[in-house]
């Protein structure tokens, strides 16, 4: 219930008068301040009259006055230039750490505002707000999903700087290592991150124009080289067929060269995935990409438009991959019905690589460098790329919520994960809506108040 005093405060939601300090002095908003959600007090900067003396600096918010002890905030400093202390109960007097008694104002949030809150809690539909988003105006949706649309390659941002840190500052590590990870396509992400990181790219580098020693070390260093990383009923017509005891025999001398150990095999999950996405298919993709010099990020960078990015993370894989799926499981034989799909990158799984690995890497790398023209285009190209089809997107629609490209469908995933799922109803903007509106839902009303 404390949030929601503090989204009382921040929006004003009080009569403008006739409001009393506890000893009867009055008090007069004229800015409720910036809200911090880090440490310290929780608006900064505000402005209030007391008693006609404009006061400009912090704001505390407990939903009792003893709750300013229990935070031991008269035993720190930082508290020293709070200005008023706002509770739902004043229960005691309170101190700052230099001996100042502090005002304190007692706040009732309308009960409106805490019955649609209680609406939005306790609601089974999903997402909560669902009956008003036909009646938001396009200008308040728009304005909304372009932040969510940043916030998301913020998120996104610190991920990739988290990669860099790890690749000793090296950016185009960086750039192999989330260009990999979104090889997983989610259910193997985790261990694509590992496999990549496993690998030293100036070693590498050293063979970069044998594509097969590149594929003997990309495979070995998932693991995959090892005899019992193939099911036991594959081994003999794996190893009748030559070519995996070739790839091991190659990896074996280049483990040895460079020092190479490759990770656990038991990090890829076959469970329920397409043989499409068998990490076999996805590394040796990713060795071809390698061997065409198409997966650095100075290679990225020159493209400067949708379509020679797309050009340039397009792929295909050895003839041995061509017709298996893994070693020694043959491809099903083709037939009219059921045709031999290819081993390239599909159209979608091409277009989740440019949203979830080009777009961030291009955004990230322009805040890094200071480079606007590098934000602005990852903007473009989200405005230019198809729509994500996934649940979440499907749901958002059929809540009345046009999804036309690929920035909207990211907006509407960080909507979902960021505020949906964590209940953060008074940060979002739909949420603001809902609870600025009288219930429209008598029903609904009647609920909330019990």
């Amino acid at each position: 219930m404390e949030q929601l005093l503090h989204y009382t405060w921040k929006h004003k939601l009080f009569p403008l008068t006739s409001l009393l300090t506890t000893t009867g002095k009055r008090v007069e908003v004229v800015d409720p301040g910036l809200s911090n959600r880090n440490a310290g007090p929780d608006f900064f900067n505000a402005k209030v009259k007391i008693d006609g003396t404009l006061w400009v600096g912090n704001v505390e918010i407990h939903l009792r006055s003893s709750d300013w002890y229990s935070h031991g905030h008269e035993k720190d400093a930082h508290y020293n230039n709070v200005v008023l202390h706002v509770v739902k109960s004043a229960d005691t007097d309170v101190y700052t750490q230099d001996g100042k008694l502090l005002p304190q104002l007692v706040l009732a949030i309308p009960t409106q505002v805490e019955q649609q809150y209680r609406q939005l809690l306790a609601t089974d539909q999903y997402p909560p707000c669902y009956r008003i988003i036909p009646s938001l105006s396009k200008l308040t949706i728009h304005a909304w999903m372009s932040a969510l649309q940043t916030e998301r390659l913020e998120r996104k941002t610190q991920d990739i700087n988290r990669r860099v840190k790890l690749c000793d500052g090296s950016w185009e590590a960086g750039y192999f290592v989330t260009l990999a990870r979104n090889y997983g396509f989610g259910i193997n992400g985790d261990a694509f991150e590992a496999w990549a990181k496993s690998i030293p790219l100036h070693a590498v580098d050293h063979h970069r124009d044998d594509l097969f020693q590149i594929e003997a070390i990309f495979l070995g260093q998932a693991g995959l080289l090892d005899v019992n990383a193939v099911p036991e009923k594959y081994q003999q017509q794996a190893m009748n067929e030559g070519y995996f005891a070739k790839l091991r025999n190659e990896y074996q001398y280049l483990a040895h060269k460079f020092s190479l150990t490759p990770i656990d095999a038991h990090l890829w999950r076959f469970l329920r995935l397409r043989p499409q996405n068998f990490p076999h298919i996805r590394i040796a993709q990713l060795a071809n990409l390698y061997y065409q010099r198409k997966a650095g990020l100075s290679a990225l960078l020159a493209c400067k438009t949708v379509k020679e990015a797309q050009d340039l993370l397009k792929t295909q894989v050895t003839p041995y991959w061509e017709t298996h799926y893994a070693f020694g499981s043959n491809n099903p034989q083709p037939s009219t019905d059921n045709p031999q799909p290819s081993k390239g990158l599909s159209p979608f799984s091409l277009n989740l690589l440019m949203i979830n690995t080009v777009v961030p890497m291009l955004f990230a790398y322009g805040r890094y460098k200071g480079d606007e023209r590098l934000c602005d285009r990852a903007f473009d190209y989200l405005e230019q790329l198809k729509a994500e089809n996934n649940h979440i997107v499907r749901m958002w629609q059929q809540c009345g919520l046009a999804v036309t490209n690929a920035g909207d469908s990211q907006a509407l995933i960080q909507l979902k994960n960021e505020y949906c799922d964590k209940k953060d109803c008074l940060r979002c903007r739909i949420g603001y809506e809902y609870m600025r509106r009288p219930s429209p839902y008598p029903a609904l009303q009647r609920e909330g108040s019990r």
